[in-house]
């Protein structure tokens, strides 16, 4: 894999930033002594050392000297300062990932320096648990191999794909945001087996699991969801009935309303 023999640096360890440094120390790719993170939070870095062996500082400088590409895990309030401290410690032989959410690239390299290679990645919370959706754009000065290097580290945690920036948005609506759609209807699912009879924690499981469950098929067959749909919906079954009521409800225009709606605010934001 393209990592061996890269030393990556993170810069904020909260919980994406230390979901991401899990994910590549679990992967055995590249050994936490070829690994740096740096903080304002003392007591996170020296978890991470006990924990994975790593170097940290509190000194973002100290980290990007010593690696090959960083991760900037900071919040979008506070990323430009964070951008303007680093800016002198970056050259055109580091590679800069930014997670920020709703950040350009063209805002990033307007902070930066000319010939700083940039990429911008929208993860989402599922990263936590290694099953991430990530959608990756290179910036004016990265290369096919940076993005390629970028991908190898996001799906360490979950699945990547790589988009035009234009349609970062349109992620922020489907993956970035979707979680929070999903969280509701599996509590929802199980507020109907409660209702039923099955205790909730029985009822939590079996919905949390089937949510699972349908979205690992659709991955590993390759199926249209119309068709596995198909799979399960015998005639003048029991589960037609449920999803006649599911269409009768509009639960179709509601998802599609949903992630048009967090889209355009992700542009809102954007501007």
């Amino acid at each position: 894999m393209s990592l061996e023999g890269k030393k990556l640096g993170v810069i904020g360890t909260g919980k994406m930033g230390g979901a991401l440094i899990e994910g590549v120390y679990n992967a055995g790719i590249i050994p936490g002594t070829d690994m740096y993170a740096s903080d304002v939070y003392e007591p996170s870095l020296q978890e991470l050392n006990k924990k994975y062996g790593m170097n940290v500082s509190v000194d973002n400088a100290e980290t990007i000297d010593n690696s090959d590409i960083i991760i900037l895990a900071v919040k979008p309030q506070i990323l430009k300062s964070v951008l303007s401290s680093i800016k002198d410690s970056l050259n055109e032989n580091k590679l800069l990932i930014s997670i920020a959410a709703g950040v350009k690239i063209e805002e990033l390299e307007k902070e930066l320096n000319p010939e700083t290679r940039v990429v911008r990645v929208m993860p989402n919370i599922a990263a936590t648990v290694s099953e991430a959706a990530s959608a990756v754009s290179a910036g004016t000065n990265a290369s096919m191999a940076d993005a390629e290097d970028v991908m190898a580290i996001f799906q360490l945690v979950g699945s990547a794909i790589i988009v035009p920036e234009n349609l970062m948005d349109a992620v922020t609506g489907v993956s970035g945001s979707g979680p929070a759609y999903i969280f509701p209807v599996i509590e929802a699912m199980a507020d109907g087996g409660v209702y039923e009879g099955l205790d909730r924690n029985s009822a939590m499981i079996l919905a949390a699991q089937t949510v699972l469950g349908a979205a690992k098929m659709m991955l590993e067959t390759g199926m249209h969801p119309g068709q596995l749909k198909d799979m399960v919906t015998s005639p003048a079954g029991t589960t037609i009935r449920g999803v006649h009521i599911l269409e009768e409800s509009g639960v179709r225009a509601a998802f599609m309303n949903a992630v048009i709606a967090s889209s355009d605010r992700s542009k809102e934001l954007g501007k």
